[in-house]
């Protein structure tokens, strides 16, 4: 027999029929070579049929998922077995339905018993379990084989190239006989890390080709496993008048059967790179529609087509160099380590291309419904743009989990060559926050600093379909990516554009009057006055401030000339670049031990301090304490950092019993530095117990040097001050300050009353509750603290 169709199986089951019985020999290949760990074991049997394999598995003490796609196999299943215990029987597609019924921790075990030659997309499909197996875990194939099968069934059976091709990229392949039957166990990571391979040299004195790039209901994209040994695209040469377009469909229908309409054939891309010292032109053909059933026209070429995740293509092992960056064309970064090529992306009027798996639909409602919960989306616009941006579409290069974690994590799409993030989609919540802040009404016009393509699309949603986003990014790869990303699955309604984000947006593109909001997705140390320029009277804008190095997302409100902050909200992104990138001064001490920032930008003087650091160490208590949950410590740096002159941080790269400080390694504690002398800010532990309530720290300042004890009697009174005037209560709640920004250049005597913390083209003033200060004069500023605490 040789059923494909699920209709097909449910009858096989339902006519009470079968499928070869377990042998004794299998059942003494899996005791052997896949005990049950210690403690016992998962499994996932999949197509468990009537559940033969997955009842004896149980009976070796394993916990079974029991999978098939047929209802009556499920439900022979149940009934023949229902005295085993251990089972559970479940009715899934394991190629096309979303996976949420199977267990979110990983398995020690997952059989295919006589099920891989009915498996379309096998590459994605070992790929994906491999990725469910714990560390150590198996994988065993139990299947027929074409020499030891009749040539009218073997359909059902695999030959050896295809045995080949299912242990590719695993750690370990062993080959075992089951009484005829390939019993074989793969073990180790179920991947290659993909590298861009070329042909043979061509005998051409040119090449000119189309590869067709095409994806199916679930956003997989189809790559064929070539009798070279490699994935590739469907495509081929162009012949005689044809365009590139008629050529990709053409091929297509040649290598696959599928069919497509020149219509739906979009020449994205050109790239021109050399085989073998022969120049090639090869057009990236995007075909947005197709009908037909897969096939394999063309078996001495290719061993078989087949759908696959985006996020595995870092993974699949060798892949046709130009397939592979037509792969990058379409989906920047999913590739990694590529090779630069010229190429000449083309403005195609492209439709944007629907499809995505069950699962993604449901995660990304659960990582709505997270957002929601956590109070960071109260708007109905706001959520429902949560739940209908496909957020793994801007962020293909992981898988589905990744994409919609609902917790307090980015995913990073790209780094410098030190390693560092400078690209990302933030955590959702943030990103939530940010927008409900900016009050967007119907038909909002906005713009944003910092591409990518999921926040714009967040931005546009939010504010109807008479909205628009402006997206500005300085990286030219951000960009390209970002414009291929709405193409492939935005509104259309967010313009992508190659530029110094500090210079606000192209003039023509501005509305009269100017944005009614603006979203900055960087870190920024200053404010660019171009932001608040081309914002409208009464508009906001939300951007992460650095204060001192501690960052918030601030929103402001434009009155004239000067920014009124409104809300603050704890962040972090990647760091500015471009006009606004800036060096922090940093004063390493003690062979590297301790580094001194001073995120004002201007260092101070550190004559003597390494001195001072090998002397004695003075420690004061604040007497004030702090619960588990720490949340009103980010209050309190920030407050130090606006208030106190010669503020800088002070970070320890040694254990603390290693060091002179007590300062955690790798951690950094807010610090003052004066003549030869220094002082910080710590907090130890003064209570335990098994409860987060239970538990509690105290503030203590530490300080080296002659002046350290005037320097840690200021900081002492500087965190009591805090305590009683900032700290609303117990529950470490605390208020924020009353912020304002002012051009740079606006004299004193134009300032309200506060405390001045000057950038280079903006000045900031901070008023913290029940804090009076007087300006100093500017010949004053810099040196001693001249202020008068309210009471």
């Amino acid at each position: 027999m040789t059923y494909t169709a699920r209709d097909e199986w449910q009858q096989h089951y339902g006519e009470g029929k079968g499928w070869r019985r377990l042998g004794e020999r299998e059942r003494e290949l899996l005791a052997e070579h896949t005990p049950v760990p210690e403690g016992g074991g998962r499994a996932l049997d999949v197509g468990c049929g009537t559940g033969e394999l997955a009842a004896h598995l149980a009976g070796l003490g394993y916990s079974v998922d029991a999978v098939d796609f047929a209802e009556s196999a499920i439900a022979r299943a149940r009934e023949e077995h229902a005295d085993i215990e251990g089972v559970r029987w479940l009715q899934l597609d394991i190629e096309r339905d979303d996976p949420a019924p199977l267990h979110e921790e990983r398995y020690d075990l997952i059989t295919l018993r006589l099920v891989y030659p009915f498996v379309r997309d096998r590459g994605r499909i070992v790929h994906g379990l491999g990725e469910r197996l714990r560390d150590g875990g198996a994988l065993v194939v139990i299947t027929p084989v074409v020499e030891n099968t009749p040539e009218e069934r073997r359909g059902i059976a695999l030959d050896e190239e295809e045995i080949v091709l299912l242990g590719a990229g695993w750690a370990t392949v062993e080959r075992l006989d089951a009484d005829g039957l390939a019993f074989l166990v793969l073990r180790g990571p179920c991947h290659a890390d993909t590298r861009a391979v070329e042909k043979r040299p061509t005998t051409g004195h040119a090449l000119t080709g189309a590869l067709a790039v095409v994806t199916d209901d679930a956003g997989r994209v189809l790559l064929g496993r070539s009798r070279r040994g490699m994935l590739e695209l469907p495509g081929g040469k162009t012949t005689g008048p044809e365009d590139f377009a008629a050529a990709a469909v053409r091929e297509l229908a040649e290598e696959t059967g599928l069919t497509a309409d020149p219509a739906d054939a979009h020449v994205v891309t050109m790239l021109v790179d050399d085989s073998h010292g022969v120049p090639r032109l090869t057009a990236v053909v995007r075909i947005t529609a197709w009908t037909g059933t897969l096939a394999n026209p063309e078996p001495k070429l290719f061993d078989r087509w087949e759908f696959f995740d985006l996020h595995a293509l870092a993974c699949v092992g060798d892949v046709f160099a130009p397939a592979a960056l037509a792969l990058d064309a379409v989906w920047p970064g999913v590739i990694p380590s590529l090779q630069p090529v010229t190429s000449y992306p083309i403005a195609a009027d492209q439709p944007p291309v629907p499809g995505e798996p069950a699962e993604a639909g449901r995660l990304r409602a659960a990582m709505a419904q997270t957002v929601i919960d956590g109070g960071w989306a109260p708007s109905a616009p706001v959520q429902e743009a949560l739940r209908t941006v496909p957020r793994h579409r801007f962020a293909p290069e992981v898988n589905l989990a990744a994409a919609y974690d609902g917790g307090d994590r980015a995913v990073i799409t790209r780094y410098d060559e030190a390693g560092t993030a400078i690209s990302s989609v933030s955590a959702a919540w943030l990103q939530a926050d940010m927008i409900e802040h900016l009050g967007l009404g119907p038909g909002a016009v906005v713009f944003e600093a910092g591409s990518g393509g999921y926040n714009a699309e967040l931005i546009a949603h939010t504010s109807g379909p008479g909205g628009r986003v402006i997206t500005v990014d300085i990286d030219p790869w951000v960009v390209r990516r970002t414009r291929r990303f709405l193409t492939e699955a935005g509104s259309r309604r967010v313009t992508a554009v190659e530029a110094d984000a500090a210079l606000g947006a192209p003039a023509h593109l501005v509305p009269r009057g100017g944005f009614d909001a603006s979203m900055i997705t960087y870190n920024c140390w200053d404010i660019a006055p171009a932001w608040r320029e081309q914002l409208a009277e009464g508009g906001r804008l939300v951007l992460p401030l650095e204060m001192g190095g501690y960052t918030r997302a601030v929103t402001f409100e434009r009155r004239g000339q000067v920014l009124h902050a409104r809300n603050f909200t704890y962040c972090g992104f990647v760091r500015d670049q471009g006009q606004q990138a800036r060096t922090i001064p940093v004063v390493s001490l003690l062979g590297g031990g301790l580094t001194l920032r001073f995120e004002h930008g201007t260092a101070a003087e550190t004559a003597g301090l390494e001195e001072a650091l090998r002397g004695p160490r003075h420690e004061v208590a604040t007497g004030i304490t702090m619960g588990a949950a720490n949340s009103c410590f980010g209050s309190l740096q920030l407050y130090a950092a606006t208030i106190l002159p010669g503020f800088c941080r002070l970070a320890a790269h040694h254990d603390p019993d290693e060091g002179v400080t007590g300062i955690a390694k790798d951690r950094d504690a807010p610090a003052i530095v004066g003549d030869a002398s220094l002082a910080y800010l710590i907090h130890v532990q003064t209570k335990d117990g098994d409860r987060p309530q239970d538990k509690e720290w105290e503030w203590v300042v530490q300080a080296f040097g002659e002046e350290g004890p005037a320097l840690a009697e200021r900081l002492v009174s500087t965190v009591r001050a805090w305590d009683r005037r900032v700290r609303a209560d117990d529950n470490d709640r605390h208020a924020d300050p009353v912020l304002t920004v002012h051009p740079a250049g606006t004299p004193d005597d134009l300032l309200p009353a506060g405390d001045v913390l000057d950038k280079e083209r903006c000045r900031l003033v901070f008023r913290w509750p029940g804090r009076d200060v007087l300006l100093p004069r500017p010949a004053e500023r810099p040196g001693a603290d001249i202020v008068t605490e309210g009471v």
